[in-house]
């Protein structure tokens, strides 16, 4: 752990305290995966984590400052999410290939980080800003770029130019979060995670290029 960490009355912390604050992260980022986030308790992570409540309460607020810790490093990993679409073909054979990359990549992104990211998405859908920005961030990780592919799309007359760049991206960066929401969801309709993919590439295709992917 590198930098500075101090705790909620402003010391900074040794090395044994950094540890303990990031087993507590841990612990507190297991039991998102296993028990619905407002079930969580301050008193349960820390037993977890071979603690008290008032070791927590040193480190955090309560259980959401904890959450957001979480959160916030999760949208620093997002960044990633760029290299799936920056400086991506989408010509010819090349186009078909990077829209496969950018859905399995950001299914994956998903699928690592869905724990954290379901509790992102309810508080960002009750009106949390805190929520509604770490969502955005990572969001517009694929957003924005999409939107520049599809504008150099529209300079070289390859794409449709009345269409709105932002909205065309936008649009299909929800479509992918939708997905990706509802991956276990899908078993329900007969459908398995892993066709996933292939049906929903030639989708994002259609949309920054306006054609059908080529067979």
């Amino acid at each position: 752990m590198t930098g500075q960490v101090r705790t909620v009355d402003g010391r900074v912390a040794g090395r044994r305290g950094q540890e303990t604050r990031q087993k507590l992260l841990d612990c507190l980022r297991e039991m998102l995966s296993t028990s619905p986030y407002r079930d969580v308790k301050v008193i349960d992570v820390a037993r977890m984590a071979g603690t008290s409540p008032a070791t927590f309460y040193q480190y955090f607020p309560d259980v959401e400052g904890a959450v957001l810790e979480i959160a916030e490093e999760m949208a620093k990993d997002a960044d990633t999410l760029k290299e799936l679409v920056a400086g991506k073909s989408w010509a010819g054979k090349s186009g078909p290939t990077t829209s496969e990359e950018l859905v399995d990549g950001f299914l994956a992104f998903w699928r690592k980080n869905d724990a954290i990211l379901r509790v992102v998405t309810l508080g960002a859908a009750e009106g949390d800003k805190r929520f509604f920005k770490i969502r955005m961030t990572v969001l517009n990780a694929v957003a924005k770029p999409l939107a520049e592919a599809v504008k150099e799309l529209q300079a070289k007359g390859q794409a449709d130019k009345s269409l709105d760049p932002n909205a065309v991206s936008g649009a299909l960066v929800s479509l992918l979060a939708a997905a990706a929401e509802h991956q276990k969801a899908f078993t329900s309709w007969g459908v398995k995670v892993k066709d996933l993919k292939p049906n929903l590439a030639p989708l994002v295709y259609l949309g920054v290029t306006g054609k059908k992917a080529p067979k």
